[in-house]
């Protein structure tokens, strides 16, 4: 079975924007919109929930915390507990205060790079993959919007696409394998 979608195309942000709310307001379903950059208030507008990366971040944080502290306690305290500056090494709290730096950069370390490769896992952006970009001026100055067709009158669609102010308008029809 083939699924049809057009590609709507945008050379302007506001445009877009504006498009976005007009489309989704009569109804059509937007599966993606490529853009070259960042488009403040594009995610609400399709209607993509908030992200939850920065509860994981802070998770990640902990856990990097967590590895300091308990690394810091068996090397310096239990292991092999040296006299260093004159400071006593008898418990852990009482030499909290110098191994303060090291649990800040174990924190930020941990939750930095165990961030990126959530990231990377969640958005399917696997080393030597092939790029999903349908139009290579997305990546320069346009901006596509990607809308289902299946359900709907295409001849109707392209006409309001086309009022909405795409510049260009394509059906795009793709085999899917079931």
């Amino acid at each position: 079975m083939a699924s049809k979608k057009i590609h709507a195309i945008y050379t302007d942000d506001d445009l877009l924007l504006q498009a976005v709310k007009q489309t989704r307001a009569a109804n059509y379903h937007i599966s993606e919109v490529f853009t070259p950059f960042p488009v403040h208030g594009l995610d609400h507008a399709v209607g993509i929930a908030p992200t939850r990366i920065a509860i994981t971040s802070f998770l990640y944080g902990l856990t990097g915390l967590g590895v300091a502290v308990l690394m810091m306690n068996y090397m310096m305290i239990q292991d092999w507990p040296q006299n260093i500056g004159g400071k006593p090494s008898f418990t852990f709290y009482q030499n909290m205060p110098t191994f303060i730096p090291i649990m800040f950069e174990l924190t930020v370390f941990f939750a930095a790079h165990l961030m990126v490769v959530t990231f990377y896992m969640r958005s399917k952006i696997w080393p030597f993959k092939k790029a999903e970009n349908p139009d290579v001026r997305t990546t320069d100055d346009h901006f596509l919007m990607e809308v289902d067709a299946d359900n709907h009158d295409v001849e109707k669609l392209t006409k309001f696409l086309y009022d909405t102010g795409a510049s260009e308008i394509s059906l795009i029809e793709n085999e899917q394998d079931h």
